[in-house]
């Protein structure tokens, strides 16, 4: 559980080794419509405490993780969630937190915003795979009661002196020169093939060999790395995802990250080489690019049109040219903190120069399912010492905060009544 000092709301996460954020982002919502109501989905079938959770809701959390891609025993995350939730909202009652239907709300457009799309369009392709929107409140409004809860609680506990920011910067000095030699596997993982192919992903993690991962990349990865076998350039640690640097950098050569579910697909990484070099890096503040929406999703055709939208437009101003008299959200352009973009976008932009363009991502819309597009408009430098002082206080911050909270949920769930009938 990570709990966000920031603006950002607290989230499970679901993929246990992603940041919310960024992997959060919701897959292709296109999974049949729930079947009508049948007699005893009200039952209840797990009681917790004085709460109960009832057959409907363990089906429809079971669902939206489903299209959420999630990693793992569905079925057994969506009952544990489920448990906590109640837990959650426990607390919260006895420490007199509610929530507003203002912050319902902001934390449903934010969760929605991780997909690119609006809180309207997201419960609408929720609605179209036959989870309610009663489902995905539930969801936001136990993770912003929780976050309250906590923040009351642990008030005044997470304060970060200046000398322990210092400690962090001189632990942490030789990630700004670290470059690292990387390979990607990024498969396709609609939601009629997503359990196939999260366990043909559990598989490939396993590997240790450079040429074979290189041979599955060739065979499974749907980016425009698959025919070099996956191989990516030299790139600085620090250009990476902030979702993805922990995992690089606690890897070997040879060995391959945890499946990282991403929208539509699952991602593996591995580390082919590391080193150390006397270029130092500077700190990104924020990088601004665009999205455009190609419908059809991912086909012959729209692959096409986009490789000719590539050879016809050399900056971002160019794609409202390209976009002219579609629908607004076709188009989206964004500067954000390299930790507020979402996951496979951030991997996406990492590997490409301003002006650059990559389209191996897919995202649903209310119409289905489009190709996305994504140019690279600028990356903003700043201030190494200001931006690292920031940072690391936040992530110091984060951390004891989400130390407290685990551990005090942990202590919940010791302390609670469950029973499952």
């Amino acid at each position: 559980m990570h709990v966000l000092t920031g603006h950002r709301m607290p989230f499970r996460n679901i993929a246990r080794t992603l940041t919310l954020v960024a992997a959060l982002a919701a897959p292709a919502l296109s999974l049949p419509a729930a079947p009508a109501m049948a007699q005893g989905q009200f039952d209840p079938v797990i009681e917790v405490n004085d709460r109960v959770i009832t057959r409907w809701e363990l089906d429809q959390r079971e669902r939206m993780l489903t299209l959420l891609n999630a990693p793992g025993d569905v079925a057994k995350l969506a009952r544990e969630q489920l448990v906590e939730d109640r837990l959650k909202l426990g607390a919260a009652q006895r420490m007199g937190v509610t929530v507003s239907d203002e912050d319902l709300a902001e934390g449903m457009e934010e969760f929605a915003g991780r997909a690119n799309m609006n809180r309207d369009q997201f419960v609408q392709a929720l609605s179209g795979a036959g989870v309610a929107r009663q489902t995905f409140e539930d969801f936001v409004r136990a993770g912003v009661a929780w976050r309250t809860v906590v923040r009351q609680r642990f008030q005044g506990r997470v304060d970060i002196t200046e000398g322990e920011v210092d400690r962090a910067l001189a632990s942490g000095s030789g990630r700004g020169n670290v470059r690292v030699l990387l390979s990607e596997l990024i498969m396709p993982a609609p939601p009629q093939e997503a359990a196939a192919v999260r366990d043909r992903a559990a598989r490939l993690s396993e590997i240790t060999s450079i040429t074979e991962f290189s041979q599955a990349a060739r065979q499974y990865s749907a980016t425009r790395t698959a025919g070099a076998g996956g191989r990516l350039p030299w790139q600085n640690l620090t250009d990476l995802p902030p979702v993805l640097q922990p995992l690089v950098i606690g890897l070997a050569p040879g060995e391959v990250t945890d499946p990282l579910p991403i929208p539509n697909a699952v991602a593996l990484f591995q580390l082919r080489a590391i080193e150390e070099t006397d270029y130092q890096a500077p700190s990104i503040a924020s990088v601004e690019y665009a999205a455009y929406l190609i419908p059809g999703g991912r086909t012959q055709a729209t692959l096409a049109q986009a490789a000719r939208i590539e050879s016809e437009v050399d900056t971002c101003d160019d794609l409202y040219g390209v976009a002219k008299g579609q629908p607004e959200e076709m188009l989206r352009r964004e500067t954000k903190a390299p930790a507020e973009v979402p996951g496979d976008v951030a991997v996406e932009i990492a590997k490409l120069d301003p002006g650059e363009i990559s389209y191996g991502l897919t995202r649903p819309t209310s119409q289905g399912q489009a190709l996305m597009l994504v140019m690279l408009c600028a990356r903003t430098n700043a201030d190494a010492q200001d931006v690292d002082r920031e940072q690391v206080t936040g992530q110091l911050q984060n951390q004891r905060l989400s130390s407290l909270a685990d551990g005090y949920l942990a202590q919940l769930k010791a302390d609670a009544r469950i029973v499952e009938r």
